[in-house]
């Protein structure tokens, strides 16, 4: 490809996030899942004006989401299956999320950010993500559904390439509607779990809890990672969390984690790496969006290590999972 025709490719990439959201919050995959239709059809379906619909439809033919036969009727392709609701690893909750209102104003700031270093979301919406979503349920339900589609991309990775046999007890700290822990507990019939994250988020989790017949041996916490958390668990599981916030606050999650846990508890961060992983370029553009959204940053493993020094904790190493993430691994430092 000439590089012109690439780089208005990328220049225009937005357009192809925002057609991804459509199809993703009509529900546009699911109701290609029993077969083709065209679409007047798919327009009955949900709600849409059909030749509009029609146009959408073959820009997303064009970059392999959708494909058409002869007679005009739509099926998914291998990425359009990815935008279903009922496969597991399905990427729909992540596509509808980022084409929100709020993402996109925040994204329109990054200049403002790159200029002063100052958290986009913050400067666009006068408060921080965490108390955006705190006043509008409908946004925290959006960005949880996102985070649960993102967990399912690589909680298998996660439990294929670590062992989770010794730890009798995981507390998975921030851990949304559990769609990792409950991935575990599958695998690991003897062990327990304790999810822990803001009351309104997990009072999601019992459906998926007891779909995966895990709830007898899960119990499930309300609370702040910034306050007291549940004691005792032979290891603290924290994934993409500690990447939301700067070091200051970093360090002080992590510091309510070491008091939680024994000298001889395990911690383990599930996050991705600047510059290591299958595709550094996305981790790269992770952290642009830590920096617009949350205003936390992606980091090395060197920056991990030191976090954990000023922590109470010692890096023991990071394994790869054949995801984006990493299991980073430390102990405690001796009390």
């Amino acid at each position: 490809m000439e590089p012109a025709r690439q780089l208005r490719r990328l220049v225009t990439g937005y357009q192809v996030t925002q057609a991804l959201h459509v199809v993703a919050t009509l529900g546009i995959s699911d109701a290609l899942a029993c077969g083709p239709r065209d679409a007047d059809e798919l327009a009955q379906a949900t709600s849409t004006h059909a030749p509009t619909l029609r146009r959408l439809m073959r820009a997303l033919e064009g970059i392999g989401i959708y494909r058409s036969d002869d007679e005009g009727r739509y099926a998914n392709t291998e990425l359009g299956e990815l935008l279903r609701s009922d496969l597991s690893g399905s990427l729909l909750g992540w596509a509808a999320f980022v084409g929100r209102p709020p993402q996109w104003q925040a994204w329109a700031a990054l200049n403002d950010s790159v200029r002063t270093g100052a958290n986009a979301f913050q400067s666009v919406h006068g408060m921080a993500v965490w108390e955006y979503h705190r006043q509008r349920p409908e946004e925290r339900e959006t960005f949880d559904r996102a985070m649960t589609s993102i967990s399912g991309m690589i909680a298998q990775g996660v439990v294929d390439s670590y062992d989770f046999s010794r730890f009798g007890t995981i507390v998975d700290v921030g851990g949304g509607a559990g769609k990792l822990l409950v991935t575990i507990l599958a695998r690991y019939p003897d062990a327990h779990g304790v999810l822990f994250d803001q009351p309104e988020v997990v009072a999601a989790a019992p459906p998926m809890l007891v779909e995966a017949d895990v709830s007898h041996r899960c119990e499930v916490v309300g609370g702040s990672f910034f306050e007291a958390l549940p004691a005792g668990g032979d290891a603290y599981l924290l994934k993409s969390i500690i990447h939301d916030w700067p070091d200051a606050e970093s360090i002080e999650i992590l510091r309510r984690c070491r008091r939680a846990m024994r000298d001889d508890a395990t911690l383990l961060l599930v996050e991705q790496l600047i510059g290591q992983g299958p595709d550094p370029v996305l981790t790269a553009f992770s952290d642009l969006n830590m920096l617009v959204g949350p205003g936390g940053q992606e980091r090395t493993l060197d920056e991990y290590a030191a976090l954990f020094e000023a922590s109470g904790f010692i890096l023991s190493g990071a394994i790869e999972t054949g995801t984006q993430v990493f299991v980073v691994e430390a102990t405690p430092q001796a009390s």
